[in-house]
């Protein structure tokens, strides 16, 4: 890791004093009394985005959907995150403030039967794909069993888990036994001061062993979630892409988003147009994939790699078109939409001895009650909502 440690030496500087935004933010943003409204995507593209923009492939006729699944807007939602706790051992800066955030505590979070059930009530409507999120999925004792319970759910095609791999190798090969067959690893850094800095803990090596392991393990691809942020480490951008000439390793790199206690800003957003300017301008080979149209990331082979890259852009150019996700939380909340407040329990039902019917009303209004697209950044920013933390990744 020797050779990613050059060019960082004043990266603590960059973060800690961001100065005034450069180019890439002034391209899309129109500064004015009301802290900048979003231009059009048309008006923030870079040549490089509007070389590489395709129509997202043909909707395919999947399984029945259940109504209680399709919002006002005809959205058919087959993609169920669920998150396993609010506990976490990382002290990310863009999930947590640094004082940290009260926990929900252990006996108000879903329980193994509770996770299940409600599980299995959304798959049977239609629900084909699950991603365990958290805090850390992981560190929940019966993570093992959970997955093997879900992942024989008729009907669930993908079992994911989006985890930050600080003890993921040595629980993988269990976990691929009891059916997790896709998995999504943060890291923000290739460096190992600024992982301490930016976690507030160690264990950098131990991430990048998680993700070699799962490479070993033939999960393919192996899916490196990347945060992207201005003076800290749009730096590595290019390092990251190196990561996926050998293996098959996705690179996803995520536009910084606004959540409480993380102390977003404009000036450390990395736009998708600026990143992927600089990827192009090292990497001529790049050739955009025809993405399926629920799909969040816009993705990119490299000419000569074995894996590839993605951008996340939910900042500068939102996807609530083709949204099909829906999120559990750990105390069981439904939440239609990341950036929306507005949630409903599912748990409470449960606990005054609702009936599946029941559930399924509760649900089926909660989804229609779901907005077209959720607001531009600024308001985004401005819009009270829980932390990261509490939300699940």
């Amino acid at each position: 890791m020797r050779f990613y440690l050059s060019g960082c030496s004043n990266w603590h500087l960059g973060f800690s004093r961001l100065n005034s935004a450069k180019s890439g933010i002034k391209s899309f943003i129109q500064l004015g009394s009301d802290h900048g409204q979003l231009l059009t995507t048309n008006h923030m593209e870079s040549s490089w985005t509007r070389t590489y923009a395709t129509m997202p492939e043909k909707i395919p006729e999947d399984d029945p959907i259940s109504n209680m699944l399709v919002d006002s807007f005809g959205r058919q939602h087959t993609y169920l995150r669920i998150s396993l706790t609010e506990r976490c051992n990382l002290r990310c800066q863009y999930c947590m403030p640094a004082e940290g955030v009260e926990l929900t505590p252990g006996s108000k979070v879903m329980s193994q039967n509770e996770i299940v059930r409600l599980a299995s009530l959304f798959v049977h409507s239609g629900v084909n794909k699950i991603r365990l999120t958290g805090g850390e999925p992981s560190i929940r004792k019966d993570i093992e069993e959970i997955c093997s319970q879900l992942s024989n759910l008729r009907g669930l095609k993908t079992l994911a888990m989006t985890t930050n791999g600080l003890t993921l190798a040595r629980k993988l090969p269990k976990l691929k036994e009891c059916g997790l067959n896709l998995l999504n690893i943060s890291l923000d850094t290739l460096v190992p001061a600024k992982f301490e800095f930016m976690t507030r803990r160690k264990g950098h090596e131990r991430v990048m062993e998680s993700i070699y392991t799962a490479v070993d393990l033939g999960y393919n691809p192996v899916k490196v979630n990347c945060v992207v942020m201005r003076g800290f480490n749009d730096d590595e951008i290019c390092d990251f892409v190196e990561l996926t000439k050998e293996k098959p390793i996705n690179v996803r790199f995520i536009e910084f988003m606004p959540f409480d206690g993380n102390v977003w800003n404009v000036k450390k957003l990395v736009s998708y147009a600026e990143m992927l300017d600089i990827v192009g301008k090292r990497y001529t080979g790049l050739k955009r994939i025809q993405d399926h149209p629920t799909e969040t990331a816009k993705n990119f082979t490299v000419e000569g790699h074995q894996g590839t890259v993605s951008f996340i852009t939910s900042m500068t150019d939102h996807f609530c078109s083709g949204c099909n996700r829906l999120r559990l939380l750990a105390d069981g909340n439904l939440k239609v939409c990341l950036f929306g407040p507005s949630e409903v329990s599912l748990r409470d039902p449960i606990l005054g001895g609702a009936d599946d019917n029941e559930l399924r009303q509760i649900i089926g209004a909660a989804v229609k009650r779901k907005k077209g697209s959720h607001a531009g950044m600024f308001d985004i920013a401005k819009t009270p909502n829980r932390p990261m933390i509490h939300i699940g990744g």
